[in-house]
């Protein structure tokens, strides 16, 4: 079964969670992860098998990967603590297995992704899957009405959008129209996303960024940055109630590696290169 290149880029993922798995200790613990892979490898062509097994990430990227996953794992977990009975909508979830890392039996958990993606991931797993998953791209706004869902007596259920590694691919606009849409159709619910610096979207940072992660993957996966902010305040002019509750990078965790690594990340050159962004909606 072909895959587009950007949606080959959610294998390497989900093959970074698995390396994490087998060593000693698992910073992910992602128990799913190797079952995902190795259903979801059966169905690819011949051509998409060998780019998997062949290329190997740097082991910092791999790292990169495995924190990030963990860093959004936490805050849907204290989300789902702090509001009972609530949506978690998982934007481009690629074949993440967030749902059996995170307490879903205190939520309803709903994926989005490309038709071609959540066709395979229906395809290999359709043993295991509990929950609803959408094939829409995230711009096609169809997908809302497939989400609202009423509390009872009027009252809608608090909502959680994730995007991890999405929002820097797709244009500005779009992304500013979907900051108004979610806003529109969810008041008072919650975001989480990976964003780039602007610089990253232009210009010879954009060409460098591009042809950086061509070399690391073997393809080109879409991989030219779209989306870019110069600091997270910039979105609170999207769209009315939105409100930057915090801002997270990988440079501020604990287990970065290499180690040396943590000293960059007082440095905003650094820690604001790509970094995760929390708002209100």
């Amino acid at each position: 079964m072909p895959l587009s290149d950007v949606s080959k880029t959610a294998l390497f993922i989900l093959a970074s969670h698995v390396i994490d798995f087998k060593k000693k200790k698992s910073i992910l613990n992602d128990r799913k992860a190797e079952y995902s892979l190795n259903k979801i490898i059966s169905f690819l062509s011949k051509e998409d098998q060998n780019i998997l097994l062949k290329t190997k990430l740097p082991a910092a990227l791999e790292s990169y990967i495995v924190l990030r996953a963990r860093y959004y794992d936490s805050y849907v977990n204290e989300f789902i603590a702090r509001n009972k009975d609530c949506i978690i909508v998982n934007l481009g979830c690629g074949f993440d297995m967030r749902y059996w890392r995170i307490n879903h039996e205190s939520c309803k958990y709903i994926e989005l992704d490309l038709p071609d993606v959540i066709h395979l991931k229906k395809k290999a797993l359709k043993e295991i899957l509990c929950y609803k998953l959408i094939g829409r791209s995230v711009l096609d706004f169809s997908w809302i009405n497939k989400i609202k869902i009423k509390k009872g007596k009027g009252n809608e259920r608090s909502v959680l959008f994730i995007a991890e590694g999405l929002f820097m691919y797709l244009p500005k606009e779009d992304i500013i129209e979907l900051f108004k849409k979610i806003s529109e159709n969810f008041s008072g619910s919650k975001i989480i996303f990976e964003t780039v610096h602007e610089k990253y979207t232009h210009g010879i940072w954009k060409k460098i960024a591009s042809i950086k992660m061509k070399k690391t993957l073997g393809f080109d996966a879409g991989s030219s940055y779209n989306f870019g902010i110069k600091n997270a305040s910039e979105i609170e002019s999207y769209a009315k109630g939105v409100k930057v509750t915090n801002e997270w990078s990988y440079f501020e965790d604990k287990d970065i590696r290499p180690k040396i690594l943590k000293y960059f990340g007082s440095f905003k050159m650094f820690s604001r290169t790509q970094w995760t962004i929390e708002a209100d909606l």
